[in-house]
């Protein structure tokens, strides 16, 4: 099974994706166990060495949890509409990038708040009002919610926070189209709270609050990791 660039995936990812394929789907269903490592293996065609090593990306991504004694339980169940966005296998990749990104964009919000000019500051709440318009206009606002992030990190006056937020823009792109999409197919509450946290993230900059700000921006990028499979 190739990869997007073309490289043949590792075996424990075709059981990886299997078994997250199978837990959305509810064949595996939430808080049940899973099938042994003997009985993976024997599906999958694995090795146990490999089911096991599958396992251990799951527990990572938080998707199943080790009982001592008892085996692998599934914790999260992926919405089905995620499959529709994106390869299984880039799933756990994409939840790698917020995990990076929480610890990367906060700083990013704690300097931008200490060192932002006014026309940093414009910039931001330029990007703020677009994204507001399009939540007026049922607009997805994907490209407009980067711009958001890539003008927080300007106003670091720092040219590396620019640069690796440029590097990653494609990853980064990849996770906000999944959960723009899936806020879009909730309630109109659900989408009204992902703008809210923006609004929390500038205010806290304009008011030069650093810690409040690499918290707002911390907690916003968290749970859109979360609303990938918790719908929060």
């Amino acid at each position: 099974m190739p990869r997007d660039g073309g490289a043949p995936a590792r075996l424990s990812e075709v059981v990886y994706d299997g078994i997250v394929t199978l837990i959305a789907q509810g064949d595996f269903a939430l808080n049940t166990r899973l099938p042994s490592e003997a009985e993976l293996s024997e599906r999958f065609g694995a090795s146990r060495p490999v089911v096991r090593e599958a396992l251990g990306r799951l527990r990572q991504d938080g998707l199943v949890v080790s009982r001592q004694g008892s085996g692998s339980y599934v914790r999260r169940q992926p919405d089905l509409a995620v499959l529709r966005f994106a390869q299984v296998r880039s799933l756990a990749d994409v939840q790698r990038c917020f995990e990076f990104r929480a610890g990367l964009e906060s700083v990013a919000a704690s300097l931008a708040a200490e060192r932002w000019e006014p026309d940093d500051l414009k910039q931001i709440e330029d990007a703020l009002e677009a994204l507001e318009r399009c939540l007026g206009n049922g607009e997805l606002g994907a490209d407009e919610d980067q711009r958001f992030h890539e003008a927080i990190a300007r106003a670091t006056r720092n040219p590396y926070h620019v640069a690796v937020q440029s590097s990653l823009a494609s990853h980064i792109a990849v996770g906000m189209n999944i959960t723009r999409h899936l806020s879009r197919m909730r309630t109109p509450e659900r989408i009204r709270a992902v703008q809210d946290e923006h609004v929390a993230i500038v205010d806290a900059i304009r008011r030069r609050d650093a810690g409040a700000a690499a918290e707002a921006m911390r907690r916003h990028v968290l749970n859109a990791r979360q609303r990938m499979f918790e719908g929060v």
